[in-house]
């Protein structure tokens, strides 16, 4: 079903209103002009549904795509249900060059660049007047969500902004709308006040001020909450940190305070270990036993060709590895799916293209008739990433910087038979998963080759042992309990 009608029928105030730039549907726009709707997937949709379609909540995002504007201007104020799995949806039409400087020109390449610690710091970031256009881009993207949640919600209703995408969204809203109980959630790491100061002051400062103005800021770790905290002591004048027992949990400034919260979001075992035993999921895994040979071991990676992942200095691990340790040439295969991400930014296709080209390297130097030692898949294929969850033997999670990093949770979880995890200190993660991980400094390819070496060297029952344990503490916060904590907690007085 697509929606191509407007609404006649009267729109009810929302008591719960959630924000994210992403929503749970996406429209393709035909040749003939007809749309067609796509269910969004992600965590975001499974803790939405888990709050119930009679609650009357509403879900603002925004329209991505030509398909998506299409549909938020068809569809009046909200879109079809039919197209939404029964979520009450409304679609912000933001004009796309709008859309894209504050997507691209901000989100993507500063805040996340920032809070993932990104920057070649002696060529980059130059805050010049294009700079300045996309920063005003962003406030116009910010207030166009302010506006709509304001019109959207009941007097008193709670509401969830998520994300580095909306970090202004609190306080503009608090402007139009002070009744209401408003929660922002930061889905990436925060980065230190020494890096974070990177940012143009006064957009430093806005970027908390917007924060601030919610009534509690949430966030995956209890590290990523102090740098937050800690960033607000160092950038804004008279900003003060409540601490309870040296945790922070609050900030006050400017006569408000804003609690802090720490929600480590789960992987969805019941629908994950449902879906890798599905017969698309059976058909990869015998293609990929057959690619990889019989008797071989296997270490996995999964990733988004996202520069934080960290990719090319895993391939280089695996390849030291190969050259320290010729005992494991022709033994192993290193199953690498990089799935192509942001292609629409240079630094993005010049860093896709470097994994290939690595890899290549390592399949012409060692590979032989019966033995490629890297099998790189550059084409997104869900089916296939769990079919590869369930034959690890170890599992390669290395990113320099990560907000959790649920793939790391994930193979534990699906794994047949039990898998060693390599995890990176820095994912958020490790903070869960640091006692039966092993665990490596993202940046140090020789102990990361070690890592790999000591994980398929362990035995099969230790592995296995090792993998309950992950598979629990992955578990323990699953998308749907994530989600009705955080609005417990701003519910709270």
């Amino acid at each position: 079903m697509v929606a191509e009608h407007v609404h006649s029928a009267p729109v009810a105030a929302a008591p719960i209103v959630m924000a994210s730039n992403r929503g749970p549907v996406s429209y393709t726009l035909r040749e003939d002009g007809s749309l067609t709707a796509g269910r969004g997937g992600g965590g975001l949709v499974s803790g939405l549904s888990s709050i119930g379609r009679d609650s009357g909540a509403v879900w603002v995002c925004a329209a991505l795509s030509d398909g998506d504007r299409a549909a938020a201007r068809a569809a009046g104020r909200r879109l079809e249900p039919g197209d939404t799995g029964g979520h009450q949806v409304r679609m912000l039409d933001v004009p796309a060059a709008t859309f894209a400087a504050a997507y691209n020109g901000i989100a993507n390449s500063v805040l996340w660049f920032v809070h993932h610690m990104l920057y070649q710091t002696p060529l980059e970031p130059s805050f010049d007047a294009a700079f300045r256009e996309q920063w005003a881009a962003y406030w116009v993207y910010n207030t166009a969500f302010a506006e709509a949640i304001a019109e959207e919600a009941a007097p008193g209703a709670a509401v969830l902004v998520q994300d580095y995408h909306l970090t202004l969204v609190p306080g503009l809203l608090r402007a139009l709308r002070p009744d209401l109980r408003i929660g922002h959630f930061s889905h990436t790491p925060w980065a230190p006040p020494d890096y974070y100061r990177l940012l143009p002051d006064d957009v430093a400062g806005q970027v908390l001020r917007g924060i601030l103005g919610g009534d509690r800021a949430g966030f995956l770790t209890e590290r990523w909450a102090e740098a937050f905290a800690a960033c607000c002591e160092n950038v804004l004048s008279g900003a003060e940190v409540v601490r309870e027992g040296g945790t922070a949990t609050a900030v006050r400034f400017e006569g408000r305070t804003t609690r802090l919260g720490v929600h480590g979001l789960g992987a969805d075992a019941d629908f994950l270990r449902e879906r890798a035993h599905q017969p698309d999921v059976e058909e990869r895994m015998t293609a990929l036993r057959e690619q990889v040979g019989p008797g071989r071991r296997t270490i996995v990676r999964v990733d988004r060709t996202e520069l934080s992942k960290n990719i090319v200095r895993g391939l280089r691990a695996y390849r030291r590895l190969l050259e320290e340790r010729p005992q494991w040439r022709g033994k192993v295969v290193h199953i690498a799916f990089a799935y192509p991400s942001r292609q629409d930014l240079a630094v993005y296709r010049d860093y896709t293209a470097e994994v290939e080209r690595v890899a290549r390297e390592i399949n012409s130097a060692f590979g032989t008739e019966g033995w490629q030692p890297v099998s790189l898949h550059v084409k997104d294929d869900f089916a296939r990433s769990l079919a590869a969850y369930r034959l690890a033997d170890v599992a390669l999670v290395n990113p320099i910087r990560d907000g959790m990093n649920l793939v790391a949770k994930e193979v534990p979880v699906v794994s047949d038979h039990g898998c060693a995890l390599v995890l990176s200190r820095e994912a958020g993660a490790a903070a869960e998963l640091g006692d039966d991980a092993i665990i490596v400094n993202p940046y140090d390819v020789e102990a990361t080759a070690r890592a790999l070496h000591e994980a398929l060297l362990m035995e099969p029952g230790e592995r296995a042992e090792r993998s309950k344990r992950l598979a629990a503490a992955a578990t323990a916060l699953p998308p749907a309990r994530w989600f009705t904590d955080q609005l417990a907690a701003l519910l709270e007085r």
